[in-house]
């Protein structure tokens, strides 16, 4: 049974000046008889809130019945004191969205909820990205399932035919079929009314982490999470593994053999760096690409500034490893992120000082190293350089801590298409002039794999180099509204679809 406590509301969003690389979800799950699940998830997802900020949900089953509430905006916009002392039980499934597949719509906000032929239910959450959506799709026609109260999501297919399966089979059996036909990159955290489940794709690209909690389990994308609730960290939930914790414990199952490609790009942006990713302090790994990279591009400086707050531990390597003083010459706004306020024209065009503002008096009068954690399209680094030249700065020797980003991501990070990538039409020297740099360094690749103390193997670098570790579909039926648009028939079920983001370049590039 479930009772669906959501709140509709209209979906709006900030004009920024430009999108930095986001990550799909952040995704909690925690089976605590005798704790209050509710609200540890919803601490769980304040400590995830920067993989996705348009939707949050939970979902609470007190082993009779499963309730949800989910909104679209951020974890303190959906819920309240009220909306978490109604949500009771003790298995709980937390989730805050970005999307990389389907519109910012509320039905789109997560957990996903389906309940199966016998009248049990499902309450899933997704992070990460399928590259056989198309296929999901057809199988779920085939079946007779419809999409959920117009949600067009991955994430919506897979609890379709998950639900449709669990009522004959059970939901953990279910599931051990299910989870080896995905394609992609998918981190789930599901329950029924009596047992949680998680499970990770065979290649591991993105993170999540088992913790305990002295009456209980906690999965959760990153161990940040398990800090902030008071859980102990335990390990990582493997690749190709499928964990069901109930009254009976905890038991783990494989349905698939784990082909290990962790996202590198989680070391140098995605992850928060009192994060720690197999074995290596997310902090530690991009102090480390700071140190590389001013060993590989040295330049003669008065002070090296970070563009916060992503930039900042790579920038204090860099002036660790160089000798140039470190200090704060930008100040950031830290309310600046998600709104559903519209800024007027004339603060629109104010551009990148809406999230940054220079100290004029550092700044004035110095030749300075500004270290970023990457370079997209490169309008924030070209309006990054002006600003920093009109506040008096001799030179601007812009250093980034990531390799050039070359190539779209189809496994869960929203970068711009190949098309609008700066470093895909320019080389080094046309980037900087682009930006107005007087010098301009990237790390390499074998640096930050280095940096990551990772074998170069078991690392996805696809943005970078364009090896793409899981198949791309050769019909190239891939791309972010692609179920949206065949909804619409904009593309007929055999028909190729390269919808927003991806070029037809991106979609047909093999590895």
């Amino acid at each position: 049974m479930v009772t669906d406590r959501s709140a509709a509301c209209p979906s709006n969003s900030s004009d920024e000046p430009e999108r930095e690389p986001r990550e799909e979800c952040g995704v909690f799950g925690v089976w605590a008889p005798g704790e209050d699940v509710a609200k540890l998830s919803y601490y769980g997802l304040y400590a995830l809130q920067h993989r996705g900020q348009e939707a949050a949900g939970i979902s609470v089953s007190d082993g009779r019945q499963i309730v949800v509430f989910k909104d679209l905006g951020l974890v303190s916009q959906v819920f309240d004191e009220q909306v978490l002392s109604s949500l009771h039980g003790h298995i709980a499934v937390g989730h805050c969205r970005y999307s990389t597949t389907g519109s910012t719509t509320w039905e789109n906000a997560q957990p996903v909820f389906r309940t199966t032929a016998t009248g049990s239910g499902l309450a899933l959450g997704h992070n990460g990205n399928l590259v056989n959506t198309a296929e999901l799709l057809a199988r779920s026609r085939e079946a007779g399932l419809d999409m959920r109260n117009g949600a067009t999501t991955d994430s919506d297919l897979m609890s379709g035919l998950l639900a449709a399966a669990a009522a004959d089979k059970g939901l953990e059996q279910a599931a051990m079929e299910l989870l080896p036909t995905l394609r992609g990159a998918f981190c789930l955290v599901f329950s029924d009314e009596s047992t949680l489940y998680a499970a990770r794709d065979p290649q591991g690209v993105r993170p999540l982490v088992l913790g305990r909690l002295e009456r209980g389990w906690v999965v959760a994308s990153e161990t940040a999470a398990l800090d902030i609730v008071g859980a102990s960290f335990v390990r990582e939930v493997e690749p190709g593994e499928l964990l069901a914790i109930d009254a009976e414990g905890l038991r783990s199952s494989r349905f698939a053999t784990p082909e290990p490609k962790g996202c590198v790009f989680e070391y140098v942006y995605l992850a928060r760096p009192d994060t720690t990713i197999a074995g290596r302090s997310v902090h530690a790994t991009r102090v480390e690409i700071g140190r590389r990279l001013a060993a590989e591009h040295p330049v003669q400086a008065d002070l090296v500034i970070p563009v916060p707050e992503s930039g900042t531990p790579a920038a204090i390597g860099y002036a660790q490893a160089s000798g140039i003083p470190y200090g704060s010459g930008l100040v950031k706004n830290a309310y600046v992120g998600r709104t559903f306020i519209q800024p007027s024209q004339t603060i629109r065009q104010l551009g990148i000082r809406l999230k940054l503002n220079p100290l004029r008096d550092v700044i004035r009068g110095k030749r300075l190293v500004v270290v970023d954690d990457s370079i997209v399209r490169g309008n924030t680094q070209r309006a990054l350089v002006r600003m920093l030249r009109e506040s008096g700065a001799l030179e601007v020797h812009v250093r980034i801590a990531s390799p050039p980003v070359r190539w779209p991501c189809f496994y869960g990070i929203d970068f711009a298409s190949r098309a609008e990538l700066v470093a895909n039409g320019l080389d080094f020297d046309g980037i900087r002039r682009s930006i107005g740099a007087d010098s301009l360094g990237y790390v390499s690749l074998e640096a930050l794999v280095a940096a990551s103390e990772q074998p170069r193997s078991r690392l996805c670098a696809a943005c970078f180099d364009g090896d793409y570790p899981i198949p791309l579909p050769e019909d190239a039926m891939i791309g972010k509204h692609l179920l949206e648009d065949i909804e619409k028939g904009v593309a007929g079920s055999a028909a190729p679809v390269l919808t927003n983001g991806y070029g037809a370049e991106d979609a047909l590039r093999r590895p």
